[in-house]
């Protein structure tokens, strides 16, 4: 079994000794959104800077019994000036990563957007999804479930992109991409295996880099070599994608909510393609989800200091 809380575990014990990452939470005026912070500070990953209204940020406080005086809070008066105040911070520098608290993502993402916060590079943002699945033996990176609706061919080469740069972040050298349709074969009629193709072929020519891409297959040959031998399909991602490729949000966050809240997968999600780390946590997770996706956080920012190629990777050498 894959398992997450051993993965995140390995992450406090790496870090030992280092300074905790500042980060904009931004909006935790709810149970879940402030302990799952509060949590990951504690655990010495995140110094955060609680943005917000105060009175309701203490209102919440009190009520799950936290001590707020070792944190800053950082005024605003509501959910959407919390999030330009956060993405303000990190564009400036003063944050390394930003924290969803209990505002709505398209009010988060919009702040983060915005140019004159100055967090954009020259890629797509896209959601990827480390789900530690108990019937699989590795952890698994889905992705786009949460931002891009239904991307073209374009968007889609940055959000396979994205997903390498996160899946090498985290020590898979040469990570296997699933680019997942209804079918393993190119059919005209199915746009998603048309897509899958272009992108197989794009890695081919190092229009994306890092990663082994292969499309269209269907979700069965990603993760199970049987499947693959029943069906007469040779491809090196058989059995072992380290990332899945979904054709739309739809597909993708169906797939992931499958696995947390069907099949008890633990799960860290983080928006990628920004200058900073971009936590984007669903209202509904726990303040365990929250706090591996902090960690997922923290390893991506120590990662790309180390190694300035996964935000700016080099294409087409």
């Amino acid at each position: 079994m894959a398992d997450m809380k051993f993965r995140y575990e390995e992450v406090l014990a790496n870090r030992k000794g280092q300074p905790p990452l500042p980060t904009a939470v931004v909006y935790p005026c709810s149970d879940d959104a402030l302990i799952g912070a509060v949590e990951a500070a504690k655990a010495g990953l995140i110094a955060p800077l609680l943005i917000g209204p105060k009175q309701q940020i203490s209102k919440v406080a009190a009520k799950v019994e936290i001590d707020l005086s070792p944190y800053e809070v950082v005024p605003a008066a509501d959910a959407e000036e919390s999030a330009n105040v956060a993405a303000n911070l990190a564009g400036s520098g003063k944050a390394g990563a930003l924290m969803k608290g209990s505002l709505h993502t398209d009010q988060y993402m919009h702040a983060v957007l915005h140019r004159e916060n100055r967090l954009r590079t020259n890629r797509l943002l896209s959601h990827c999804m480390l789900i530690a699945a108990p019937a699989y033996s590795r952890p698994i990176i889905v992705s786009d479930a949460a931002v891009n609706i239904a991307p073209d061919l374009d968007q889609k080469r940055d959000i396979v992109q994205n997903a390498i740069l996160l899946a090498r972040a985290i020590g898979i050298a040469k990570p296997k991409v699933a680019i997942l349709a209804a079918v393993e074969t190119v059919n005209s009629k199915m746009q998603a295996t048309l897509d899958a193709a272009a992108l197989a072929k794009m890695a081919d020519r190092r229009q994306i880099v890092g990663g082994i891409v292969d499309g269209p297959l269907d979700l069965d040959i990603a993760v199970d070599k049987e499947a693959a031998r029943i069906k007469g399909v040779e491809t090196p991602v058989a059995g072992e994608a380290d990332i899945l490729v979904a054709p739309n949000i739809e597909a993708g966050n169906m797939m992931y909510k499958e696995l947390t809240f069907m099949a008890g997968a633990q799960a860290a999600g983080l928006v990628m393609g920004a200058r900073v780390p971009v936590i984007l946590s669903s209202r509904a997770d726990t303040p365990q989800a929250r706090l591996f996706s902090c960690a997922l956080a923290v390893l991506f920012a120590a990662a790309s200091s180390k190694d300035p190629s996964l935000l700016h990777p080099i294409l087409g050498e």
